[in-house]
């Protein structure tokens, strides 16, 4: 590496990095699954988001059961989203389950 700090950070593409609320591991938002709250009549539901289209505030979680799991035990959800009540996963789980069938 030859020049100023400056030169050579420019060179490498910047990605965001993002943390799972499951594992609370950093990782590139490309390794991580977003997940947003919807109120629906029946409550607030937790869906995947995995074109990172969906308006909302956003949390990040490995797509896989472990994280999922994690995350809902240490009730990362409501706190991450700023959602409170009984919060329904189970379109995430739906999702995480089908994601695991086609890979």
């Amino acid at each position: 590496m030859t020049g100023s700090p400056v030169e050579w950070v420019q060179d490498r593409p910047a990605q965001s990095v993002r943390t799972c609320i499951g594992c609370r591991q950093r990782e590139p938002s490309a390794d991580l699954l977003r997940v947003v709250a919807q109120h629906r009549d029946s409550g607030v539901a937790i869906v995947p988001d995995p074109r990172r289209r969906l308006p909302g505030r956003g949390a990040w979680l490995h797509p896989v059961s472990a994280c999922l799991r994690s995350a809902q035990r240490r009730r990362a959800f409501g706190r991450a989203l700023r959602v409170s009540g009984n919060l329904d996963i189970s379109a995430l789980e739906q999702y995480l389950e089908n994601r695991h069938e086609h890979s």
